[in-house]
């Protein structure tokens, strides 16, 4: 029998050349998860892959003597980017220059793999498209909750079934906060904790605002739902306007309160969310503390299947990026999961948690019972604390479920009450 060759001329001849050696890996970013990434390559000696290079600015106060002699580290991208390594492993972040890196190192013919959830989120589909193109792949299983195998989950374990719904906590920051703030504490002291130990930046916007959530939503709409969306059509909303009175009334409704992001197709039409939502202690995602993530994923043929474990930190995430680079090194491929693309046209009717903030006098439950009937919205509940001042009571109003922009043509009336000392917090119950 014949042996067929490759031509050298081929796309497929590079990859094929590469399986009679170690696949050498390029380190772009050398912070906490790339520095966990080298970490785990030096002492576990992943069979088929080899840490040739690591680019990052200011090189020489990262340099690490464990990391092996025979790393290459460097200032210059370019002279990386035209090195002999087969793919780079992009762990900057952010669009740009991170985006460029991996455009020129794709057209090259190398290898992706990356963490960046918000770059695959907005260019997810074109980058693939670049990669299937020149001979080269991109993978990013960390990109959405850290070191929990979601992602590899819904393109190999999950691919035959039918994904209905999907929901979530998917930001491992903003889930350390708020089941910090549910054992008692404020917002304030436990974001600067969070910043102390590394789980928030400096500057937290993109996770208590739910831009991160929002980010990694959006890939796993398109891997799941098949579904592609523009990011900027899902509208987050922040944990920052939460408060300890919150979690008093949602003990009361036993309930807790966490960052959940939701998605749903039904007859084609699909509705999405980020933010504080009320959920059932009884629910799995009641269950997760600290930094961990949970992903439920609904199937019209195999049912529910819950993801769950640590979505934040160094190691965790290195985890999937070297499962991504081992993969790689053993010829595996990324599932082709058709998607179209889609606008976010439909609204989850649910009952919602509406709280208060006023100076008290006559008359208030009665505007805002007139406000929610006008809009036909039923009212479950009214709740209201002994122990607070008239002049900053704070009481809470749910009610029956309801689309989402019936409601706020409610809230909108009611913001013009003189009574209020604040806007009333609208949060999304799940039941």
């Amino acid at each position: 029998m014949s042996q067929a060759t490759v031509p050298s001329g081929s796309a497929a001849a590079p990859q094929e050349a590469r399986r009679l050696r170690p696949l050498r890996a390029a380190i772009f970013g050398f912070g906490t998860v790339g520095s966990s990434v080298a970490r785990i390559l030096a002492e576990c000696k992943p069979e088929g892959v080899e840490l040739t290079h690591v680019f990052n600015r200011n090189v020489g106060r990262k340099r690490a003597d464990w990391a092996g002699t025979a790393v290459q580290w460097s200032e210059d991208a370019d002279a990386v980017l035209a090195s002999d390594a087969d793919v780079i492993v992009e762990l900057m972040g952010g669009l740009d220059p991170a985006g460029s890196f991996i455009r020129r190192a794709l057209e090259a013919g190398k290898s992706v793999v990356t963490a960046n959830k918000k770059l695959i989120a907005f260019h997810g589909v074109e980058l693939e498209k670049l990669a299937a193109q020149r001979g080269g792949h991109i993978k990013y299983g960390a990109a959405v909750a850290g070191g929990i195998p979601v992602i590899p989950g819904i393109e190999q374990g999950l691919a035959g079934d039918r994904i209905e719904k999907l929901e979530g906590i998917l930001n491992g920051t903003c889930n350390f906060i708020l089941s910090q703030m549910e054992a008692g504490a404020e917002y304030a002291p436990v974001l600067a904790t969070a910043q102390q130990r590394g789980y928030a930046e400096a500057d937290p916007t993109e996770d208590v605002c739910g831009f991160d959530a929002r980010a990694k939503l959006a890939i796993l709409m398109r891997l799941a739902l098949r579904v592609e969306v523009d990011p900027d059509e899902i509208h987050p909303r922040p944990i920052t306007e939460v408060t300890a009175v919150d979690f008093s009334y949602a003990r009361d409704l036993g309930c807790t309160i966490r960052q959940v992001a939701r998605a749903q197709k039904t007859n084609g039409a699909v509705a999405a969310t980020v933010g504080p939502t009320l959920i059932d202690l009884h629910s799995p995602m009641a269950w997760s503390r600290g930094t961990e993530n949970m992903v439920i994923l609904s199937g019209h043929y195999g049912g529910d299947v819950v993801f769950s474990g640590h979505g934040a930190g160094g190691h965790p995430t290195a985890v999937a990026v070297v499962s991504d680079l081992i993969a790689l090194a053993h010829g595996s491929r990324r599932v082709d999961i058709p998607s179209q693309t889609t606008r976010i046209g439909a609204e989850f009717e649910v009952p919602h948690y509406i709280r208060f903030l006023v100076n008290d006098r006559p008359g208030i439950v009665a505007e805002i019972t007139g406000a929610l009937a006008r809009e036909r919205i039923n009212i479950r509940a009214i709740m209201q604390k002994a122990g607070y001042p008239a002049n900053a009571l704070p009481f809470v109003v749910t009610v029956e479920p309801c689309k989402s922009s019936a409601l706020q043509r409610a809230l909108a009336s009611i913001r013009t009450m003189d009574c209020l000392l604040e806007p009333p917090l609208d949060l999304q119950m799940l039941e």
